[in-house]
């Protein structure tokens, strides 16, 4: 993808990405000082506007509008914050559809992006109108993403946390990503010190999952970095 510097928000349902990417554009922004946007999940507006959640045949068309707003974006910022991406579209046609029709798509669309976070699933759950549809689906589609990640050979950051807890997760991330375009004053250099300092304290193998750089692992990067 040409022009600005995408950055992927994922993850299950109610997991906070909404809020994240608007809270993520805002400090990329002021930390960057560079044109900054970020893009909302299609579907929702879809749904809103349809009035039910769409069929098997729709997907590909939700998937692909996704990505052209994604692109549309980065064409005019420097860096741009996806709330969602063509790959949760994918996942949700694999688990309700049987359909895996879409993960070429996805995985193409993911190549072409700066950096990928996977957030948590360690907020409550809430509804929001059709398109949720309720906190028993969250772990099956986390494992999914998870899984869809790994199968394409994507990387991915997992980010945890409530409230700006969660956001500096995200910029601890995306810190190496964004020293390069951030003023020396800014905050990054001493946040990536940071955390590569607790990053070489540390070795830990998660023994919930078989991701090593998982929640588990991240939290106890966050607690063991100097304040």
């Amino acid at each position: 993808m040409s022009g600005g510097r995408v950055i992927a928000i994922v993850g299950a349902e109610s997991t906070g990405k909404t809020t994240l990417a608007r809270a993520l554009a805002e400090r990329i922004a002021a930390l960057t000082g560079q044109p900054t946007t970020w893009v909302g999940e299609w579907l929702r507006e879809w749904c809103a506007r349809e009035g039910r959640t769409p069929r098997a045949d729709e997907q590909a068309a939700i998937a692909a509008e996704q990505q052209r707003r994604i692109a549309e974006a980065a064409a005019a910022h420097a860096w741009v914050v996806a709330d969602t991406t063509p790959l949760m579209t994918a996942v949700y046609s694999e688990l309700l559809f049987d359909d895996r029709s879409l993960h070429g798509l996805a995985a193409q669309a993911h190549r072409g992006y700066a950096s990928t976070l996977l957030t948590a699933v360690d907020l409550p759950w809430e509804p929001d109108g059709l398109q949720r549809d309720g906190p028993h689906v969250r772990a099956p589609v986390d494992r999914l993403v998870r899984r869809a990640l790994l199968d394409h050979g994507l990387a991915w950051s997992v980010v945890g946390g409530t409230g700006e807890a969660r956001v500096e997760a995200a910029l601890d991330a995306l810190a190496p990503l964004l020293r390069a375009h951030a003023a020396p004053d800014a905050g990054l250099f001493t946040r990536l010190a940071r955390r590569e300092a607790a990053q070489a304290a540390w070795t830990w193998v998660c023994r919930d999952c078989d991701v090593p750089d998982c929640e588990h692992a991240a939290r106890r990067l966050r607690e063991a970095a100097p304040r």
